[in-house]
């Protein structure tokens, strides 16, 4: 039991530390990060950044190679963050008419970022 939350823990932090280099990433690209972990119906966004009047929806995955992270991400689960996302747009000014992308960005053992701009087009 005790293991099985000291690795829940580890994770977890391990997850947020992925996040935050993801989140520095596109601060230094341009883009503003306007929500961490946004929580809609369908679920969670790791990251929402602006990119002047677009939105991005991030998908942030941690593992040890950029392959197995990017394998982690399931149909599922990019029906989950799109229907987030759609409840997200209904406070944006042009409502579902806003320019939106949605990236997976990929961090690596070795804490290297691999941004994939338009990652649910290609699955």
């Amino acid at each position: 039991m005790v293991a099985r939350s000291v690795r829940s823990s580890v994770s977890y932090r391990a997850g947020q530390a992925a996040e935050q280099q993801v989140a520095a990433e596109y601060e230094r690209r341009g883009l503003t990060i306007a929500h961490h972990r946004w929580r809609g119906a369908g679920g969670e966004i790791d990251l929402i950044a602006r990119n002047g009047d677009g939105v991005v929806f991030i998908e942030v995955k941690k593992s040890r190679s950029f392959d197995t992270a990017a394998a982690r991400i399931t149909r599922r689960q990019m029906d989950r963050i799109c229907a987030s996302a759609a409840q997200f747009l209904e406070t944006e000014p042009g409502g579902q008419l806003t320019n939106v992308r949605f990236d997976s960005a990929l961090v690596d053992a070795s804490g290297a970022v691999q941004i994939i701009e338009n990652a649910f087009g290609q699955v």
